[in-house]
């Protein structure tokens, strides 16, 4: 696969479904490099550095699949403070590579210290040693193949040299375009919010197209803000935000062995302390986060592989939010109504199937179906005023919006998705090939 940076480097992006990419800048604190493995045979970078020269507090939260990769293994037993550096492949997935995979990983993190600490010898007026224990690894790309340790380790160096401590917005595309795998697009994100009266930065980069079902997706998000927030903190603001956005996209309904969300934060804004996540003071940093997160998470959806249309799936007035989330998700998941809408057919009879089997509660006496701003069902009828044609209009747009509304409560669900063309069928049978 050959990835162009001038494709994406406008941030004018005529064809983006969610609209212009963000103009993500200098983040104190932090630093990036990029280069090239040559994991795919091709130059395209594959390889990516975050690195903290100062450390950063930290919260991830992982796959919850049964099956996980050796990063991921290696990531749970980290119990560092602070995290100094974060090294992102793409092409390999580190999963089912038995003993040889972890241990990469381990050869890989004496590299990185080696270097890091050297590094510091250089730059810093009070250098530190990197260690090993202050490292952590995302890896993405093909499940069961050998992991190429002595590619990635030959670029450690070049990777060390390459180290930026200010980033542009070039910079930050590079980022997120070494972690696609799958992907046509980077998916980037930034708000700014204040804490107390100190101004705080919150940027975001993910990859994400197929085997995606997040339950914590091949997911990779990573969040770095320079607010000084505790890492107890910053774990209980993922829990919190996690599952009305990375846990509310399906493209395929396969849970990855990788998924890995991350927030980093370096510190640097000097905020005032805060000890409770309640505290009022933190509101305005929890609503930005979450807004990053959704940002990302729907760009994983819209960028969905083989994907030609964006689709909400809005679940409403349920008895329990656990009876939307499942409606949501099993209309997200079926294949029948997201080839329905693939190919532009108002096949409302899908989304009843889905809705029925759901295993919630429901009264399909009252259950109200909408597409778009078109009525279809009405407490159990069709309405009155559905007119085929005019959904069939509707459904020619890259955004879809379905609405369900049970009538039974008041807790509702949102989900993300996307359709399911002929596309996506040639990218998956071809992946390997």
């Amino acid at each position: 696969m050959v990835i162009n940076i001038s494709n994406f480097f406008n941030s004018k992006d005529k064809n983006s479904k969610l609209g212009d990419f963000q103009d993500l800048e200098h983040l104190d604190g932090l630093s990036i490099s990029t280069t090239s493995a040559n994991l795919y045979g091709t130059k395209r970078d594959d390889l990516v550095l975050f690195y903290f020269r100062n450390g950063a507090n930290h919260a991830s939260v992982y796959t919850q699949s049964k099956l996980i990769s050796e990063n991921i293994k290696w990531n749970l037993n980290i119990k560092s403070k602070k995290i100094k550096c974060l090294l992102v492949n793409a092409r390999n997935a580190n999963t089912f590579t038995g003993k040889n995979g972890y241990k990469g990983l381990k050869i890989l993190a004496e590299n990185l210290s080696e270097f890091l600490t050297e590094k510091q010898k250089i730059d810093e007026e009070k250098p530190e040693k990197i260690k090993t224990s202050e490292i952590l690894f995302g890896c993405t790309g093909t499940i069961g193949e050998s992991f190429p340790t002595d590619k990635i380790r030959f670029c450690i160096p070049d990777l060390i040299e390459k180290i930026k401590y200010t980033q542009n917005k070039y910079i930050w595309m590079k980022a997120a375009m070494g972690m696609m795998t799958t992907d046509l697009k980077p998916k980037l994100a930034m708000e700014e919010c204040k804490i107390g009266n100190k101004i705080i930065k919150i940027y975001g980069v993910a990859k994400g197209s197929g085997m995606i079902y997040p339950n914590m997706a091949t997911t990779l998000g990573y969040i770095f803000t320079d607010a000084d927030i505790s890492s107890k903190i910053l774990k209980q603001l993922l829990k919190k935000n996690i599952g009305t956005t990375f846990n509310a996209v399906s493209c395929d309904g396969d849970t990855s062995t990788n998924d890995m969300l991350s927030i980093f934060a370096t510190g640097k804004a000097k905020n005032i302390e805060i000890k409770n996540i309640n505290d009022h003071r933190l509101d305005e940093f929890n609503n930005s986060l979450h807004s990053v997160l959704l940002n990302l998470a729907k760009r994983i959806a819209a960028d969905g592989e083989g994907a030609s249309k964006f689709i909400t799936i809005n679940t409403l007035n349920c008895k329990t939010e656990d009876d939307a989330k499942k409606i949501s998700f099993s209309v997200a998941n079926s294949p029948l109504v997201k080839t329905a809408i693939a190919g532009e057919d108002p096949n409302w009879g899908r989304i009843i199937m889905a809705i029925g089997k759901a295993n919630a509660n429901i009264n399909p006496n009252k259950i109200s179906i909408k597409i778009g701003p078109f009525k279809i069902i009405e407490k159990g009828q069709i309405h009155n005023s559905y007119k085929e044609t005019d959904v069939s209009n509707y459904m020619k747009d890259e955004k879809i919006d379905i609405y369900i509304d049970l009538g039974l409560g008041k807790k509702n669900f949102v989900a993300y998705t996307m359709d399911l063309t002929k596309k996506y069928i040639e990218i998956n049978s071809d992946y390997r090939t």
